[in-house]
């Protein structure tokens, strides 16, 4: 049998029917505070889009947006400062940042040692 997802005790539709405030009082300190300042225009713009958009997906450069339970289920392509990186919201994300999802920097990916870079290869022929 499943398990039911529960984020604090509360199922994914019973956090969908609670007002922001209520939601608010689950998630931690720094989320919290975020909610209750109020979002900023850029915010409430992606806000109405998740609310209205019958787009397959959204696109915002707002990083720092707090995922909130009306925006589970949404595909949202959020910019890493290069490409746009889609991410499907999921209850396990719930009180995160979007930009948590999408990393700015890559892994290095070192190659061999280049001429010159060690002792040994300063005798290396070059043909």
């Amino acid at each position: 049998m499943a398990k039911i997802f529960t984020f604090k005790g509360k199922t994914v539709e019973e956090l969908q029917k609670m007002s922001l405030e209520e939601f608010s009082k689950l998630v931690t300190s720094r989320s919290r505070r975020t909610l209750k300042r109020g979002f900023t225009a850029a915010q409430k713009k992606l806000l109405e889009a998740v609310r209205t958009s019958k787009k397959p997906i959204i696109k915002t450069h707002c990083r720092d947006m707090v995922i909130i339970p009306e925006m589970i289920g949404k595909k949202i392509g959020i910019y890493s400062g290069k490409e746009w990186v889609e991410v499907e919201m999921r209850a396990e994300m719930l009180g995160r940042r979007l930009g948590e999802f999408a990393l700015t920097r890559k892994k290095v990916q070192h190659s061999s040692p280049g001429v010159g870079a060690t002792k040994s290869s300063k005798f290396l022929p070059l043909k």
